[in-house]
């Protein structure tokens, strides 16, 4: 293979020499003939492939045979005009066969090849490439997303959808590089004709300079040279030109054009004896030629017989065909035979969207959409942020969906909706509560925030009336990105964990090995990252994470206990994250709360619990409220700042009521932030 690679290269360097060098009469012989053959091998090629990706290498193979011509064209016109018109023997036998002692047909013929060429086959092939690679970019959305639907269903695995999304790529590309190449035909078929003029012109001239005879030996003499060296230069490109058109109207199939067109053709005899009969009433015509007609007719009728008892045999024996939808089913049930495949079924997506269709063109990169690109920033930045990388996020389309509507799932269920309008803005409504813009009313489906759909014409107008304008895309990533962080504490499995820990190893070996497995296992390990992930606490520092589960983790079996010593190392972290410019605003909790709190505590082989009486949860939840409502228009997220003893029991509590509130204990904040008070939560009796 590398000694073809090496073949290749050294044939297109010697292309360039040939416009350069000039060659003796037998090599620029040989040189026509193996370019002859050259054009045969890519027109036969182009017969038998069975879809045009089997022959991609064609753009450039097309490429590489118009610089071949060129330089042969170039070689032959100095060989012409220096050597009396004895440009070798294969042009001389060219022209002598078609022009035969009269130049005026010679021409004609050779005219007549290129205009075929030129405006029927490659125009028309640079038709059809330019359509299809237009279609092919079109369908490009609907096609992957196929995939995706056919992979989440389990139909193909991620190897089977891998290639075929890259055979969307190729054929893309193809057409795109056919819709270009057919350029280079084109332009041969132009240069041949300006060749042709100046070898007829210029060995006139020359022949008159050098006195190689009469006027009418001269014509004879360079008349015959050019109309071989021009036929020579058409024959191999009107092959091509052929196999350019076969190429980019083969449709893929499973068999070769060769098959399919006897199987397609032949497999309708009843067409071919009507044929046959509509041709015998051209005998009815005066002065047609009967012998040939009736030939033809009869030749024609008895194809149809023949194949029609072919057919009537085949259909006898069961032998034909079965429906398409009959193979379908019976495929799928071979394809679920293996047990294996039916596995592949149970398989979870991570997170998931699905997009109704008028939503595509945002997610699709082909149309412009940067929706991609977004997520890859979101990871990055929650990466950044949380210490955590998102798992991949699954795009498809939905039928099910409303045309502007998406859905986030996680873990295979729905856990989010939204609708979308892609030709608007969402904006949000301003404190001033300003209704002078029109639009559609609805609710920012991330915060809840009241909101409008605006059109693009209301946008400098809502801007200067103080609204917050939010791009359809920012929209859903927004959305996307809170549910994530809302549900990255079920996101966090034990792969991650351990890619986490191998992350680790490359900077700090020590600490994993000493720990993981015998101090912590890889199950503690998880569920203390997902209970602070669950708190919005950041993972990133892991070792210090792991080196306070060491400390403890032999003498403290309870993971909530063991979360909290956790939360006191990494107290820093926590107080940067919730506290505004060094800055901590709370509500306190009462201790008189914290002692009754602490004295329904139950310890169980389990771990520990809260036992409150209905009446008591209901005062602590009515006192929660009235200081929440006080100090809601202060500040953004409302922290709660207890005791370190009581903070777990007290954020199960309140998290069945207010499950974005934050509680901290005293010992989880930094030396350096500044405790602000703002109220104090008491029990009401």
């Amino acid at each position: 293979m590398k000694s073809l690679n090496n073949l290749v290269s050294v044939f297109v360097v010697a292309i360039i020499f040939l416009l350069i060098i000039p060659l003796p009469t037998w090599m620029l012989d040989l040189m026509f003939i193996l370019n002859l053959a050259i054009s045969f091998v890519i027109l036969l090629t182009s017969l038998h492939i069975k879809e045009p990706l089997e022959f991609s290498i064609f753009p450039s193979v097309l490429l590489i045979t118009t610089l071949f011509r060129i330089g042969l064209n170039v070689s032959s016109t100095r060989k012409i005009l220096t050597n009396h018109g004895d440009a070798g023997q294969v042009i001389k036998t060219f022209g002598e066969f078609v022009i035969q002692n009269n130049v005026v047909v010679g021409f004609v013929i050779f005219i007549i090849i290129v205009l075929v060429q030129f405006i029927v086959i490659t125009k028309g092939s640079e038709r059809v490439a330019e359509v299809s690679a237009r279609f092919t970019l079109d369908a490009m959305p609907g096609k992957q997303m196929a995939i995706d639907a056919d992979l989440s269903s389990g139909l193909i695995d991620e190897q089977q959808a891998k290639d075929r999304r890259l055979k969307i790529q190729r054929e893309a590309d193809f057409f795109g590089s056919m819709d270009g190449a057919s350029k280079f035909v084109k332009g041969d078929a132009i240069l041949s004709i300006v060749v042709t003029f100046v070898n007829l012109l210029g060995g006139i001239i020359v022949g008159f300079i050098n006195g190689d005879g009469t006027f009418m030996e001269i014509i004879n003499i360079y008349a015959t040279s050019t109309v071989g060296d021009g036929l020579m230069s058409q024959i191999p490109s009107l092959l091509i030109s052929v196999a350019t058109g076969m190429v980019v109207t083969h449709s893929s199939s499973d068999a070769s054009l060769n098959d399919d067109m006897a199987k397609q053709f032949l497999s309708q005899p009843r067409v071919l004896m009507l044929a046959a009969c509509a041709m015998a009433c051209l005998c009815m015509i005066p002065g047609f030629p009967v012998p040939q007609v009736i030939t033809i007719s009869v030749g024609l009728f008895a194809l149809g017989v023949v194949f029609q008892s072919r057919l009537k045999k085949a259909a006898k024996e069961g032998q034909e065909p079965e429906l398409s939808t009959t193979e379908e089913i019976t495929s799928e049930a071979e394809f679920y035979k293996n047990v294996e495949n039916v596995y592949g079924l149970l398989n979870v997506e991570q997170i998931e969207m699905e997009f109704g269709y008028s939503l595509i063109p945002l997610v699709d990169q082909n149309s412009g959409g940067i929706f991609i690109d977004r997520v890859i920033m979101f990871r990055k930045q929650f990466a950044i942020d949380m210490g955590m990388v998102v798992p991949s996020v699954r795009l498809k389309d939905s039928g099910q969906l409303n045309p502007n509507q998406y859905a986030i799932k996680i873990k295979g269920e729905e856990v989010a909706r939204g609708d979308i309008l892609i030709d608007h803005y969402l904006a949000l409504i301003p404190a001033i509560n300003d209704d002078s813009i029109d639009g559609i009313d609805t609710v920012d489906p991330a915060f809840g925030i009241p909101a409008k759909w605006i059109s693009d014409d209301q946008k400098v107008k809502a801007e200067m009336a103080g609204y917050t304008l939010i791009d359809p895309t920012s929209v859903i990533i927004t959305h996307l990105s809170e549910v994530i962080k809302k549900y990255a504490y079920e996101l966090l499995n034990r792969q991650e964990v351990n890619n986490m820990l191998a992350n680790l190893s490359k900077h700090n070996e020590t600490i994993v090995k000493d720990t993981i497995p015998s101090l912590v296992s890889v199950g503690d390990l998880q569920k203390v990252l997902s209970n602070l992930l669950r708190e919005g606490v950041p993972i990133r520092d892991l070792e210090t994470i792991l080196e306070t589960m060491a400390d403890y983790s032999s003498g403290i079996k309870d993971i909530d206990m063991l979360t909290e010593y956790v939360r006191r190392s990494l107290k820093r972290t926590i107080s940067h994250r919730f506290a505004e410019a060094g800055q901590l605003k709370v509500v306190s909790l009462d201790a008189n709360l914290e002692n009754i709190i602490m004295a329904s505590v139950k310890r169980s082989d389990s771990g520990s619990y809260l036992a409150l009486d209905t009446k008591t949860i209901q005062s602590i939840v009515a006192s929660v409220n009235k200081e929440m409502s006080k100090v809601k228009d202060l500040v953004q997220t409302p922290i709660v700042l207890t005791s370190p003893v009581v903070r777990v029991y007290f954020k199960k509590l309140v998290d069945q009521f207010y499950p974005d509130a934050v509680v901290l204990s005293f010992n989880e904040v930094d030396e350096n932030i500044q405790i602000q008070s703002l109220g104090i939560i008491a029990l009401n009796r």
